[in-house]
């Protein structure tokens, strides 16, 4: 039987039996009552009077609380990337901010901490000159771009282990392993750090590399005994070229000096021979003046200076007479030997005034006969 036939069926919205459709009031008026004792408030005479909501103060207290659940604040050190139902909205300063829960979902990102990644297990790579090296660094980064280091690239940090490996092998493969070991170790660290900062930005990480740091190079335990012999012979070849330069650095300037002293003597000798050379001159200059105001004079002037610098010089004269077979002699060594003493014991040497006066005694006798045979050859 039909809910709504008479006699049989019962109202569901609890009316009483009747032939006509339910009481629309009815109804409204009992939801109304279950709503009130869910509220915790009814009538005062029990039949569902009207009483006090509690829903508004529940409603209310949602919305405070979902109000301060959308108040953060971002540290000077970080940025906060707003986005909105999953598409990027703005990034945020530092400082107190609020958003709109379940609406809105911020992301911190520390900026200005500098990040270390370090590669955990050691890796053998092959150099240039087909020599095999251990090696293990550390990359230290930050984030630059906070905004495409969130959404961007799914996990960035995985991306720079992936850069810092290629980037480490290619510049490994392009050098020497002396390079790599000791000598170009921070050459190597820096185009391995210039090549990782290019994939990311190629990636569009947001990651900037500050350092690369090469913490262990050295070549496999195979062949460590023979690398170190290398080592020790190099060693012991800056030892002997540092050896050679103390050496050098001592006699090149020693050798220098006397050079110097020499090429100064020789200055020297020059300034000398140029100025005797130039008074010479000088003189002749001087002398062919004077021969030419009385050459007969200045003849016989040269003449004497001349013997006279020869007779100072020699002990003995040897003088020829024109027109005659006579030679005399003057035993001038003879002259200054001390002559023996007499019976008294008295000396009877020569002073050196005397010798001179017989020698200009001498010479002038024989300048006297000379011009007396010019005069006879004249007639």
């Amino acid at each position: 039987m039909a809910w709504n036939e008479p006699g049989g069926g019962k109202d569901p919205w609890g009316g009483g039996q009747g032939n006509g459709p339910p009481d629309l009031d009815e109804a409204l008026k009992k939801l109304r009552e279950r709503f009130g004792r869910f509220g915790g408030a009814g009538g005062g005479d029990g039949t569902g009077g009207p009483g006090f909501n509690f829903l508004p103060l529940v409603f209310g207290l949602l919305v405070a609380v979902w109000f301060f659940a959308g108040i953060y604040q971002v540290d000077e050190k970080e940025r906060g990337i707003v986005l909105r139902f999953g598409e990027y909205l703005d990034t945020v300063t530092p400082g107190l901010h609020w958003n709109p829960p379940f609406i809105d979902t911020v992301t911190v990102v520390r900026v200005t901490e500098e990040r270390q990644y370090q590669n955990s297990a050691r890796d053998l790579m092959l150099t240039e000159d087909e020599n095999i090296v251990d090696l293990q660094l550390a990359v230290q980064y930050n984030i630059a771009d906070p905004k495409a280091f969130v959404l961007n690239v799914k996990d960035p940090e995985f991306s720079l282990q992936h850069a810092t490996q290629s980037a480490l092998r290619h510049v490994v493969g392009s050098s020497k392993l002396d390079q790599v070991i000791s000598t170009g170790r921070e050459q190597v660290a820096f185009e391995v750090k210039e090549r990782i900062q290019q994939y990311l930005d190629n990636y569009q990480t947001g990651i900037n590399v500050v350092k690369v740091n090469i913490k262990d190079a050295k070549p496999p335990a195979e062949v460590k005994a023979a690398y170190d012999d290398v080592i020790k012979a190099r060693e012991d070849q800056e030892r002997v070229i540092n050896e050679a330069q103390s050496y050098a650095n001592g006699v090149i300037p020693e050798a220098r000096g006397k050079a110097q002293r020499i090429i100064e003597e020789a200055r020297a000798y020059e300034a000398k021979v140029v100025a005797e050379a130039q008074g010479e001159a000088d003189r002749f200059i001087e002398l062919l003046v004077e021969y030419r105001k009385a050459p007969e004079v200045t003849r016989e002037r040269l003449y004497l200076s001349a013997m006279q610098s020869l007779m100072n010089n020699s002990t003995k004269v040897m003088v020829d007479v024109k027109d005659g077979n006579n030679i005399f002699y003057l035993p001038l060594d003879k002259t200054l030997t001390p002559m023996p003493s007499d019976v008294d014991g008295a000396s009877s040497n020569m002073s050196q005034a005397q010798i001179s006066t017989l020698a200009e005694e001498i010479i002038r006798r024989l300048r006297s006969q000379s011009n007396q045979n010019q005069r006879k050859e004249l007639r």
